[in-house]
């Protein structure tokens, strides 16, 4: 009987990635931003065919795509090794080389906009304002520019422009829990929502004609709902929600006068349909646990970028006179059965204050279990664990880990109030809703307390850190990727439009000194004994390299078992499959070596 090798890490994070798409007007053409290579390139398919073929080869991470609806060109922001800092290019629909259309170097270009005749480009950028910044009309023929708008007060963006390209919607970012959009006429600034102390956010808005707009927001609420706004009258209605859930995300299908809302509802997202003209919301069939994004086209149909726990990122297709999705893309675990692939156990428990928390378990098959749980506090902090693949949590299952990942408070998915309770408070109420976490664990068999290893990223990193710091005793080996390691110094080297927001978000270094001695984790070296992975993006514009180089010397200093990653071409994140895999083979070694 022929005999087969157990699946490599490599075939699970060869489960390639998909960041963008976008849908040529006429439908024939879908371009997407996917590393199938090894390192993300823009690649396409002529519909209705479904070969995909190349269309770049700069190796970079997209962050952001338009198409000329006249189909003449592509407009692609691409960064530079992970560190974020896009730069505008412009290719004809059949590839080749990238030419240059708005670069400017250390700089970032946001939310490329393309007008519809495609002759202006509208964008956000930091070029001339690194802190609140700048939204722009560039005109393609002429090479002319123009300011639309200047930041002022907070991070400023541009999100929409009505149907003659005379008003536009700003959106003002606070803080992740305070996101506020307004409309632009002429020089008239006028908010969305009705004025109120109470921080809010509007996480989306679009114009369905020159008057209306419709948005979402938790103005005066917990959760996020659809409203409208009128131009002319000023006038702001709710129109809809979901109890227990918010929305994210509203596309406009004109042709059919309605619209489509992406839900989050703790793990899950749910899509939505709402007939303008009737008031009516109906649930539509999602394929898919999270949505990354919808696109709806000029004839009402429906493109969706999406992943569940055991599927890959795929693009999805829907008619707008059919129930059924059609799959676009064929991505999945390479040699692996899905039905082998391990779908999460949702679990809920009460953490030390009463306080519900909700988490994925994903269990270890009986014949694959090598007895020990892996820890992993998710990024954000203001993120949520959700059903979405991630091949290195397949792949350590199908090494024998069984993985827990908990929505402490601060996670999205569970209403502003819910979301807000991590703000300037990083290293308590999180950490204490890890700990009642890991005791629900071993107190209700998922796991023994000697058995069970810390890995994060991001704050999850940082969490990880802390964990280590104040309760080694709970783990046998802990990993960090690009975590923060000391708050004062994470607040002074983020990115510039971030600083504004670090008050709320982290803390003051003056005012909240204590509490930030209290929360970060270089404050408990000498607690940290256990053997340690660290690792880190050499170009990490959000948690720079200082921050894993300054507790990784302390440690070395102290004696420590600490191993140190570092990657010279990647940042926040990793954009190559090469460095993936060499994270990963790394980590399965050290937690085997701990084992």
């Amino acid at each position: 009987m022929e005999t087969f090798k157990k699946p490599d890490v490599e075939q699970f994070l060869r489960a390639y990635k998909i960041q963008d798409f976008v849908v040529s007007s006429d439908e024939s053409q879908l371009i997407f931003s996917t590393n199938i290579s090894g390192k993300f390139n823009l690649w396409a398919m002529d519909l209705p065919n479904e070969f995909p073929y190349p269309l770049t080869f700069n190796d970079q991470s997209c962050h952001g795509l338009q198409y000329d609806k006249s189909g003449k060109f592509v407009i692609a922001a691409f960064d530079h090794e992970g560190d974020e800092n896009a730069q505008l290019y412009m290719i004809p629909p059949h590839g080749g080389e990238l030419q240059p259309v708005r670069t400017s170097e250390g700089n970032r270009h946001i939310s490329p906009i393309l007008s519809d005749d495609g002759k202006r480009l509208y964008y956000t950028s930091s070029k001339d304002e690194p802190t609140f910044l700048k939204s722009y009309c560039y005109h393609l023929d002429s090479g002319k520019e123009q300011v639309i708008h200047d930041g002022e007060g907070a991070a400023t963006f541009l999100l929409d422009f009505s149907p003659s390209e005379e008003s536009f919607i700003i959106s003002k970012f606070f803080s992740n829990t305070h996101k506020l959009s307004y409309v632009k006429v002429n020089e008239e600034i006028i908010s969305l929502t009705p004025e109120t102390n109470e921080q809010h956010t509007v996480t989306d808005a679009i114009y369905v004609s020159e008057t209306e707009i419709f948005l979402i927001t938790d103005y005066g609420e917990d959760f996020s709902y659809i409203a409208k706004f009128n131009i002319e009258t000023k006038e702001f209605n709710k129109l809809v929600s979901v109890p227990g859930a918010g929305f994210k995300m509203i596309k406009y299908d004109k042709q059919h006068k309605q619209l489509y809302a992406v839900s989050d509802k703790g793990v899950e997202d749910l899509l939505y349909r709402y007939e303008i003209d009737s008031k009516k919301l109906e649930e539509v069939e999602s394929p898919v646990g999270e949505v990354q994004k919808l696109t709806v086209t000029e004839s009402g149909h429906l493109y969706l970028l999406g992943t569940s726990a055991t599927k890959p990122a795929n693009i999805y297709k829907k008619e707008s006179n059919s129930h059924t999705w059609k799959q676009l893309t064929n991505n999945r675990v390479l040699g692996v059965d899905e039905k082998q692939l391990v779908d999460p156990e949702v679990i809920k428990y009460e953490s030390f204050d009463g306080l519900e928390i909700e988490a994925l378990f994903f269990k270890a098959t009986a014949a694959h279990s090598n007895g020990h749980v892996i820890f992993w506090p998710h990024g954000g902090p203001q993120y949520g664990e959700r059903k979405f693949f991630r091949g290195v949590f397949q792949y350590l299952i199908n090494e024998g880990f069984s993985i827990f990942a908990p929505n402490f408070r601060g996670s999205t998915g569970y209403g502003l109030k819910f979301t807000k309770m991590v703000e300037g408070d990083w290293g308590h109420g999180p950490r204490l809703d890890n700990i009642e976490g890991l005791e629900y664990l071993i107190k209700n068999g998922y796991a023994d307390r000697d058995k069970i290893f810390l890995i994060g990223g991001s704050y999850g990193g940082y969490m990880s850190l802390l964990l280590h710091g104040r309760h080694p005793e709970y783990f046998k080996a802990v990993v960090d990727i690009f975590g923060p390691s000391d708050l004062f110094s994470f607040i002074n080297s983020v990115p510039d439009f971030w600083k504004p927001s670090m008050d709320q978000w982290v803390g003051n270094p003056e005012k909240d000194k204590e509490k930030l001695i209290e929360f970060s984790p270089i404050t408990y070296l000498d607690n940290m004994t256990k053997p340690m992975l660290v690792i880190q993006g050499a170009n990490d514009p959000r948690v720079v390299k200082a921050e894993s180089d300054q507790i990784v010397a302390a440690l070395q200093e102290k004696g420590r078992d600490v191993e140190y990653m570092v990657l010279e071409d990647e940042g926040h994140g990793f954009s190559k499959l090469e460095n993936e895999l060499k994270v990963y083979r790394t980590v399965s070694a050290f937690l085997e070596k701990y084992m």
